[in-house]
């Protein structure tokens, strides 16, 4: 996401770092390198020129030119400007009491639509809710059966009665039925359409009529740039959009569609995609997303998605096995498998404050984690539990299983004695109140901190 624009800038901001001080002339060549970034990620050219000027205003003032640390107040000015171009924090769905809260999906085909109601779906059920997915798609062969597996693997309720009704009936009766059963959220999934097409973009504005959704989305792909924002803009004319979702932004480089939609339209980006699996839906933090751009990296997120995946009562029995020191090769497996929950690792890395940069084209990827399993799960049980009694048969035979070397073999179980010492120096005399405080002083100061060059 944003890699393109992330090397430019921090190119730009190198060689502004670089000067003893800095003049007009040295700030307008970077704006003019900014320019140039923003235009190569498919920055709508009206945005871009705005943007530009907004900065060149703030950075040719005192603040700037008068600083000891003048590349450093020139990024805060960028940062600042990009975090209001997205749109300043970030915007939350309306959710409805006591009725069910309607969201109305629409967007073009094969902009993944159906896959993001069962991403929503999945996010508002992590918060308690009870959610209804209506497939409203009778024109794409499959589309309803699709809904179908979406539902049961996201674990929610589906209203979809096939092909024989219109889409206006079906979401209707489906609200019906969501009251009827006491349904908090109610998810509309509608077919794609152009938006040129009169007669199905008739039938979204019925559907609108007798549904009444508190929410009308845009599901958008970020690979098609600026085109998706002039699509939306069709959209919003035509339904009157309440905000965006923005698909597939694991894979947009660029970055276009999203720098653009806000200033362009008015309307809030309010999650975005970033990967296949159903729990790939991250909400859109215009901040942060500014941080990340820059190569600030994005620890609020990082944490955020470690408390999702954080199973209290696990790590309760896991600080008993170190204080214990009864750690085994079946914990650390595990562990590992948390950490692949977070998602893609080198996604993970940027997300630290300037790791982006360090980082430049190399490739980390999670197929790293497989020796690791492929060792661990050829071992037997006793193996797992009691790594010391390892010999060098035991190396041999684990090492032939598990398609490694007997020095795989031993860097594991070497980087794992470490590691166990390490924790038990934590919990050993008091180590494991200091570092619960240690913990949770780290995450008050996460959530708290003015990241750098961050208003």
């Amino acid at each position: 996401m944003f890699g393109n624009l992330q090397e430019k800038f921090q190119h730009i901001f190198k060689d502004l770092r670089g000067q003893g001080k800095v003049t007009e002339t040295n700030i307008q060549d970077a704006l003019r390198e900014v320019r140039v970034a923003l235009l190569d990620a498919d920055v709508n050219l009206k945005v871009v020129k705005q943007f530009i000027a907004d900065v060149k205003v703030k950075a040719l003032g005192q603040d700037v030119l008068g600083s000891l640390t003048p590349g450093q107040q020139f990024i805060k000015i960028v940062n600042s400007e990009l975090t209001t171009l997205m749109g300043e924090t970030h915007t939350k769905l309306r959710l409805v009491p006591n009725e069910p809260t309607v969201i109305m999906m629409c967007g073009l085909q094969g902009s993944g639509k159906t896959t993001t109601c069962g991403k929503l779906a999945v996010t508002l059920k992590k918060q308690g809710r009870k959610v209804l997915l209506v497939g409203a798609d009778i024109y794409r062969p499959a589309a309803v059966q699709q809904l179908i597996t979406v539902a049961e693997q996201a674990g929610v309720d589906v209203y979809a009665p096939g092909t024989n009704q219109s889409p206006v009936t079906i979401c209707r009766d489906g609200v019906a039925q969501a009251n009827a059963r006491q349904i908090d959220v109610v998810i509309l999934d509608t077919a794609g359409r152009l938006h040129i097409d009169t007669e199905l973009m008739a039938e979204l504005a019925n559907i609108r009529e007798s549904s009444k959704p508190h929410e009308i989305l845009f599901v958008a792909d970020a690979m098609t740039g600026q085109e998706a924002v002039n699509v939306a803009a069709s959209f919003d004319e035509q339904l009157g959009l309440t905000g965006i979702i923005l698909t597939k932004m694991d894979s947009d480089a660029r970055g276009g569609a999203a720098l653009s939609i806000r200033a362009t339209m008015g309307k809030p980006i309010k999650y975005v995609g970033m990967g296949e699996k159903l729990e790939a839906l991250e909400p859109f933090h215009p901040d942060r997303i500014a941080s990340r751009i820059l190569g600030m990296g994005d620890v609020l997120s990082l944490i955020e998605k470690a408390e999702g995946v954080y199973d209290e009562k696990s790590a309760r029995e896991l600080e008993k096995k170190i204080r214990k020191n009864e750690f085994t090769l079946v914990d650390f497996r595990e562990q590992i498998l948390q950490i692949k929950k977070l998602g893609p690792l080198d996604s993970l890395l940027k997300m630290i404050p300037g790791m982006g940069s360090k980082m430049g084209d190399m490739q980390v990827s999670d197929d790293q984690f497989k020796p690791v399993m492929a060792i661990i799960d050829s071992m037997t049980p006793a193996e797992r539990n009691k790594p010391d009694m390892i010999d060098a048969n035991r190396r041999r035979r684990i090492a032939k299983g598990s398609g490694t070397t007997v020095q795989d073999i031993n860097k594991l179980l070497k980087q794992f004695d470490q590691m166990r010492k390490m924790m038990k120096q934590f919990t050993g005399a008091g180590g494991a109140k200091k570092g619960k405080e240690m913990q949770r002083r780290l995450m008050q100061q996460a959530r708290q901190a003015k990241l750098p060059f961050r208003r």
